[in-house]
């Protein structure tokens, strides 16, 4: 039983490891989301002539254009979220998994 045990205690660190990652990926999704947000909204407000980024250059672009630009890499981020949520719960539930043959598999007395 003790073996087992610290298989799966070094199961757990793994998992938990993995869903530290994806809750790291999932954030840092969740901010780029927001910043194309407020950029949409801004070109909705602005009027005038729109540049836009590209390395350290501006160049100037169509609002039509660079509204298309970032709902196409909003989109691409929303559908990158919807994997990185599937991993997360996928991963969670494994780790609940993993705590409770943990539970199971120490000698005291749980749930005998």
């Amino acid at each position: 039983m003790e073996e087992e045990a610290k298989d799966i205690i070094g199961k757990i660190q793994l998992q938990n490891h993995q869903l530290q990652s994806v809750l790291i990926q999932k954030q840092s999704l969740m901010m780029q989301e927001k910043e194309l947000e407020r950029a949409l909204e801004e070109i909705e407000k602005a009027g005038g002539e729109m540049y836009k980024s590209v390395g350290p250059v501006l160049i100037k672009t169509e609002k039509l254009a660079l509204k298309k630009e970032l709902e196409d890499n909003k989109e691409e981020i929303e559908l990158k979220l919807k994997t990185i949520e599937v991993q997360e719960k996928r991963l969670t539930d494994k780790l609940k998994e993993s705590q409770k043959r943990l539970q199971d598999a120490m000698p005291s007395g749980h749930g005998g």
